[in-house]
């Protein structure tokens, strides 16, 4: 990135504080020119970098391999949801309307469409089929002021809008539901090309907190949480407090099992070789 004044950065590029898996090299970002970093643990529980670049050129790079358990996100289908009075206090702020959640707005939608559908999984997943099957997806199709309600509205959205609708439909319906970012790579499903950052819905249910993802719509292997909080506003990956441009953006996510650690090390000395999701201004 092309810094054109000083630039406040807060960053959301490593692995949530919750992750308990393995990690080879550094998830810790590099930064060039050196810089002195701030490392920030915010109240939902995100590992968050503020730096302050100066005017000029700036970049950040991140490698590591992460260990993951292989299994795909869980589910319970008797899973039930609780009335509001018999949920614990920290679940309650995922109830409410957000800056990207607007599930006031929704509410007469909501309950319109799924007013009729058995409370608890149930419903979820049907939150999550109207969602997957009401917006198309498409990068083209983002923007950073689109809410939830405009998802809905026209249809169609990235990852992070097909979890903003689904938050917003479940909070219409008294269903906690936050929002959840992270890497996602294809790991036992078809390649579908580079790897990516993807944003899910959690929702709880029963007494715990459950993936759901109305994009892809099936249980996903892999997922590397980041950031978490009430919508993208409190998981942003980058916030940035100046002007600048960004002239280049790569993101890879590769599966790689059966290698040594000594083997995992000697890749991390090389920049991967695989494609490259890259987001360049056009």
């Amino acid at each position: 990135m092309n810094c054109k004044t000083p630039t406040t950065l807060i960053l959301g590029l490593s692995p949530h504080s919750t992750y308990s898996g393995r990690i080879i090299g550094s998830d810790r970002l590099t930064v060039e020119p050196e810089l002195a970093m701030d490392d920030i643990l915010d109240p939902f529980g995100n590992r968050l970098i503020r730096l302050r670049a100066p005017a000029g050129r700036l970049a950040l790079n991140a490698d590591c391999v992460v260990e993951v358990e292989g299994e795909p996100d869980p589910f319970d289908w008797n899973a039930q949801q609780r009335d509001v009075a018999d949920l614990p206090p920290e679940t309650l702020p995922f109830l409410m309307a957000s800056r990207y959640c607007e599930s006031d707005v929704l509410r007469e939608d909501a309950w319109r469409l799924f007013g009729g559908t058995p409370m608890g999984w149930a419903r979820v997943q049907a939150i999550s089929n109207f969602v997957h099957n009401h917006l198309t997806f498409g990068y083209g199709f983002g923007r950073p002021t689109k809410t939830a309600a405009d998802a809905f509205k026209e249809r169609t959205g990235v990852c992070r809008d097909f979890a903003h609708l689904m938050i917003a439909l479940c909070r219409a319906m008294s269903i906690p539901a936050r929002y959840a970012s992270g890497y996602l790579g294809d790991i036992g499903v078809p390649p579908s090309g580079p790897g990516d950052f993807s944003a899910w819905t959690e929702v709880y249910l029963g007494d715990r907190w459950y993936t759901f993802d109305a994009r892809h719509n099936i249980p996903r292997i892999g997922r590397i949480l980041m950031v978490r909080g009430r919508d993208a506003a409190d998981g942003a990956m980058m916030t940035t407090f100046g002007a600048y441009d960004l002239e280049l953006f790569k993101v890879w996510t590769d599966e790689v099992e059966g290698r040594g650690d000594d083997d995992l090390k000697e890749l991390l000395r090389r920049q991967p070789v695989g494609e490259a999701l890259t987001l360049a201004p056009v």
